[in-house]
């Protein structure tokens, strides 16, 4: 009878404590359940960390930028993105790490249940921020590989989505980021320290959507069927862009890891000396004079001048000029995502393609090359004297805009490889040096292939997607890529 009596207590016991013991199932280290502004932080942190990266595991274009060049090993300065699966990667990031996190913030803040007005504004304000930064992340998507699944994206029922046309999309995006400027309430809040680059701020975000609207136009306006929206696009955002460089749109990274700026990781932490700056970007700063090269550069025992390394060649970590220090070595340095520097280049360019803008093209100009200058701590004087000059001074474009805007954006851009490479690509300068091990084509590189696991696991769709685009090659160009100026051999 005690036997029996036992077995039932415990069973008592038990049936009592089923809800503690599932308590002990739940990982509280891996939380199934994670709040949408959280998704919405780790999503900014994991864009910022693959733009701003220089691992040639996951970004290569600070080298295809010609920004820097290896010292030992040399394959992506030679364009050699296959063995390291570099566009797979890229491919990787942005769609699960990123626009994947995003999509599912807004499913968890859309599903909350405002009870106030101001609750309800604020809702609104988070969708509208988050939709930004994924087109913000579709934009750098379509200008780097073409068409891309976009319409069947991030359906996790849909492992092979079919690729959208890369026109159509980009037209999506900007009607994407009309909606979002008009449901932002800049009298209301948002995120607040949940968002990484602004904290909440509406009005700053306002700024954004309208210089990324600017930006997604100028990125179009050599398509002859696209020119009417352009114009109207460009001279719609216009007036609403960064007012100065206090409203850049900047990730900045704390000091420890891993939450540092991937910049230190590669850079210092590795302990490796894989990058010299290039002598296409040295030799070109050094032609002008140009103030910013402390900043960007520093000299090595016994050599007085700035050097660069051959682009795409070995070249001996000792014998060259290296990224400055406070680059490699700042764990806090901030990774800029969108700058008002950038934008008086898009001014610049949209008032010589004959939009209605405020300013003239040579003041958009020179404010793109002082506020870039004074970010990097060059002198007003310093600034003065490099504007003068023949060779800086847009009264002497004699009608080549391109030459003179994309090279000074260019140089600008340092550290932005996306950037820089794109500028060239749009823009057709500065003129870039061809490395030495590329057999198999004459030309720079102009997108990114399809990733492997594409062709293998999405075969069909990516067979549709290369012949529409003229086919998977690096040399195929997009269609705003019209032109382009032969590099030095």
């Amino acid at each position: 009878m005690k036997k029996i009596l036992f077995i039932l207590l415990a069973f008592l016991a038990v049936s009592c404590s089923k809800e503690k013991l599932a308590d002990l199932n739940e990982d509280v280290k891996n939380p199934t359940n994670v709040p949408g502004e959280t998704l919405f932080s780790n999503a900014q942190k994991n864009m910022s960390d693959q733009i701003a990266s220089t691992n040639v595991n996951r970004n290569d274009f600070k080298l295809w930028a010609q920004y820097w060049t290896e010292t030992t090993y040399t394959d992506e300065s030679n364009y050699d993105i296959f063995n390291r699966r570099v566009p797979d990667n890229a491919f990787r990031t942005f769609y699960r790490d990123v626009l994947m996190d995003m999509k599912r913030s807004g499913e968890l803040i859309s599903a909350d249940s405002p009870v106030s007005a101001s609750d309800i504004a604020v809702q609104k304000n988070k969708l509208a921020i988050i939709d930004i930064m994924m087109v913000y992340t579709f934009d750098r998507l379509e200008t780097m590989f073409g068409d891309i699944p976009y319409t069947q994206a991030l359906d996790v029922d849909n492992v092979l989505p079919a690729y959208d046309d890369a026109l159509t999309v980009h037209k999506d995006l900007m009607a994407r980021i009309d909606a979002d400027i008009a449901a932002l309430d800049d009298s209301n809040e948002s995120f607040g320290s949940a968002d990484l680059i602004y904290n909440g701020d509406v009005a700053a975000w306002k700024m954004f959507a309208n210089s990324l609207k600017l930006k997604m136009a100028i990125e179009i306006a050599d398509v002859d069927s696209e020119s009417a929206a352009v114009k109207a696009a460009v001279e719609a955002a216009a007036p609403n862009v960064f007012a100065s460089s206090a409203d850049d749109g900047v990730l900045d990274y704390l000091g420890a890891t891993p939450n540092t700026n991937p910049l230190y990781v590669d850079l210092t932490l590795s302990g490796r000396h894989d990058f010299v700056p290039t002598n296409t970007l040295v030799d070109v700063m050094n032609g002008l004079n140009d103030p910013r090269r402390d900043a960007y550069f520093d000299t090595i025992p016994g050599q007085p001048e700035y050097t660069g390394g051959d682009y795409g060649y070995s070249n001996a970590y000792d014998n060259f000029s290296h990224i400055d220090a406070y680059i490699m070595q700042t764990p806090t340095l901030g990774n800029p995502l969108l700058t008002y520097s950038e934008v008086q280049f898009y001014l610049a360019e949209a008032v010589e393609r004959g939009f209605t803008v405020d300013g003239t093209a040579e003041e958009h100009y020179n404010e793109g090359i002082a506020s870039s200058m004074a970010g990097w701590g060059v002198s007003q004087a310093d600034i003065d004297a490099y504007l003068a000059q023949p060779e800086v001074a847009y009264s002497t474009a004699a009608g080549n805009w391109k030459e003179k805007i994309g090279t000074q954006a260019w140089v600008a851009f340092y550290t932005r490889g996306y950037l820089g490479w794109t500028e060239w690509r749009r823009l057709d300068y500065p003129i870039l040096n061809m490395p030495p091990a590329i057999t198999s084509y004459d030309e720079i590189p102009v997108r990114y292939t399809f990733p492997n696991g594409e062709q293998t696991l999405n075969g069909a769709n990516y067979t549709a997607a290369a012949a529409a685009i003229g086919g998977d090659l690096l040399t195929t160009q997009l269609y705003w890529d019209k032109f382009r100026v032969e590099p030095t051999k």
